[in-house]
């Protein structure tokens, strides 16, 4: 069978020619091009992306590992959507990095590719522009950052920025000592060492079979993380030779085993927008109900923050995601017979991985959080298309919970106010953040979990019922209901909440209800009337006309299913 590269590199007359002789002035020689594989490294690496600033070296250890195999690996860029930097949202360019790759990995002579991302958006972004390809394709994350270390504590990245937050608003820590923080939380390369959406990702990108076992954890600085990265390099190479392709790995039992990882690790809510939104790229069917039914039987073992008290170096050394996958798969939790970038089956992965600290990876006897507790999803008039909430970072008292709407059109609004002493707040109150979804921010950000009111804080408040069509970081907690469908900007029912109306939160019933008559609901629906944006043209105006809802994960619908890798036109 010819290659697919052969068709550049092994064309006959001034086509082969053209190929090979730009190819050749960056110092290659004609036995490159004998017909071995070709493997694209499509990195994410960028300085304005800090958790990704590490993968220029990553790179060099994976094509390590595709020469070592007899490979031809070529590294190219792909955008950089670090949540750290970018405004206003990464979320707002997942689509833009999973278009960028998948068009670039069509476009070019490559047999196999392998995913270098860092940052959360990243992760999802590249794995769905490489499904929707369909080339033999392995991910290697970059791996967390080392345990954040301040004054005797460890302390996670994002996590701790929230809880420093409050104790300087509520007057409990000083100014000084937060710069000083702030330090401490990030001393090394990497991403956030909390089970954030990046670390959350990355763990699902190997329960659903596309990193190699024990890869998602090792710290970023770690000599073991470039161990593995030629590990792939290699793999990948023989992935070619095998035709394993990401439509043969990420099935439907693929995508049941990485929702119930999610669960079993305190995973991120974000899994659920990423999650969806890779099922429609590779036509799986992937209700949003079946993230809590497949997660209602499941735990939480791994004691990590913002559930938790430990960090991913802590969960590295434990074991990391086999020890989890090894637990899950004994207790018929899991779809052992998947298939994984190795060639072999998920069973065949893990079923030897030992658990070095049962602290930070709990019996299943022994769980952090029990069965039923983790990721649920709320319906109810307020969210005819699903809300969504991470209970094992809520607080039990809340999950049951009736109060005064106290509303805001936009993120922006609750913080010119939420700091000012005569805020008509209690602690009964249910903020209600709207404005902040796919169509209205644009890009959905993380900003469900804002601030508790100052005058709270300094009273000793530390949680309230917050409802957002927005999304929170991974890294934070609360009792947060976010994702709300349809979002407000499209006329949900978000957007006819006033100020004063009562809501109730049932999340042991699955319930979000805001108690107002049906009647006068329609009423202030013929009132109603979308807000006018400035958008005129460029991606805003192509992501506001064209992005669906977080229900359906936010993608692009003309980015849904796959368009396959037939070699473009040859125009020489």
């Amino acid at each position: 069978m010819t290659r697919r590269s052969q068709h550049w590199f092994g064309a006959e007359g001034r086509s082969g020619m053209l190929y090979r002789s730009w190819m050749r002035n960056q110092g290659f020689g004609p036995e490159v091009f004998d017909g071995r594989p070709v493997i694209g490294i499509a990195s994410t690496w960028s300085e304005l992306a800090p958790c990704n600033a590490h993968l220029d070296r990553v790179a060099d250890a994976v094509k390590r590992g595709v020469w070592m195999a007899g490979g031809f690996p070529l590294v190219f860029p792909v955008m950089s959507t670090g949540e750290t930097l970018l405004r206003p949202t990464a979320m707002l360019y997942r689509n833009m990095l999973a278009m960028q790759a998948e068009e670039l990995i069509r476009a070019n002579p490559l047999d196999g590719v392998v995913l270098l991302s860092g940052c959360d958006k990243t992760t999802p972004g590249l794995l769905m522009g490489a499904a929707s390809v369909d080339l033999p394709a392995v991910m290697v994350t970059g791996g967390p950052m080392l345990n954040g270390k301040f004054r005797g504590q460890d302390v996670g990245s994002g996590t701790h920025v929230w809880k420093f937050e409050a104790e300087i608003k509520a007057g409990r820590m000083s100014v000084e000592d937060g710069y000083v923080a702030e330090g401490c939380m990030a001393r090394s390369n990497g991403h956030c060492m909390t089970m954030g959406t990046a670390s959350t990702m990355a763990c699902l990108a190997e329960a659903l079979g596309m990193q190699l076992p024990g890869s998602a954890t090792w710290p970023a600085v770690d000599s073991r993380r470039y161990e593995v990265a030629q590990e792939a390099g290699k793999r990948i190479v023989a992935m070619v030779e095998e035709d394993l392709k990401p439509s043969q790995i990420m099935t439907r039992a693929a995508f049941e085993n990485a929702i119930r990882a999610n669960a079993a690790i305190g995973g991120s809510t974000n899994a659920i927008v990423h999650l969806t939104a890779l099922a429609g790229r590779l036509g799986v069917d992937l209700p949003l109900d079946d993230f809590d039914a497949l997660a209602r039987d499941v735990p939480t073992i791994v004691d990590l923050m913002p559930s938790g008290r430990f960090l991913m170096e802590d969960f590295c050394y434990a074991g990391g995601l086999p020890v989890v996958l090894n637990q899950l798969d004994q207790a018929g939790l899991v779809n052992p017979g998947a298939l994984t970038v190795t060639g072999r089956t998920l069973r065949e992965n893990v079923q030897t991985a030992v658990n070095w600290n049962t602290e930070v990876i709990r019996p299943m006897t022994e769980p952090l959080q029990p069965a039923g507790t983790g990721t649920a999803i709320l319906r109810g008039n307020l969210a005819p298309n699903g809300a969504v909430i991470k209970q094992s970072a809520a607080s039990p008292a809340l999950m049951r919970h009736t109060g005064r709407a106290l509303v805001f059109d936009s993120p922006e609004d609750y913080h010119a106010v939420c700091d000012d002493d005569d805020l008509d707040v209690t602690p009964d109150d249910v903020l209600i953040i709207r404005g902040a979804g796919p169509k209205g921010y644009p890009g959905m950000p993380e900003v469900a979990n804002v601030p508790l009111p100052a005058k709270l804080l300094r009273a000793g408040v530390t949680d309230m019922v917050r409802i957002s069509d927005g999304r929170m970081s991974g890294t934070g907690f609360g009792t947060v209901v976010l994702h709300v469908s349809p979002e407000a900007a499209v006329g949900g029912p978000l957007a006819l909440v006033r100020t004063g109306d009562r809501v109730a939160l049932d999340v042991p019933n699955r319930s979000l209800t805001l108690l107002v008559p049906d009647e006068e609901l329609e009423k202030r629906r013929a009132d109603w009337t979308p807000r006018l944006h400035e958008d005129v043209g460029g991606y805003r105006w192509l992501y506001r006309e064209h992005v669906l809802g977080a229900d359906d994960g936010a993608d692009f619908g003309f980015l849904r299913g796959g368009r396959g890798s037939d070699v473009p036109r040859d125009s020489h």
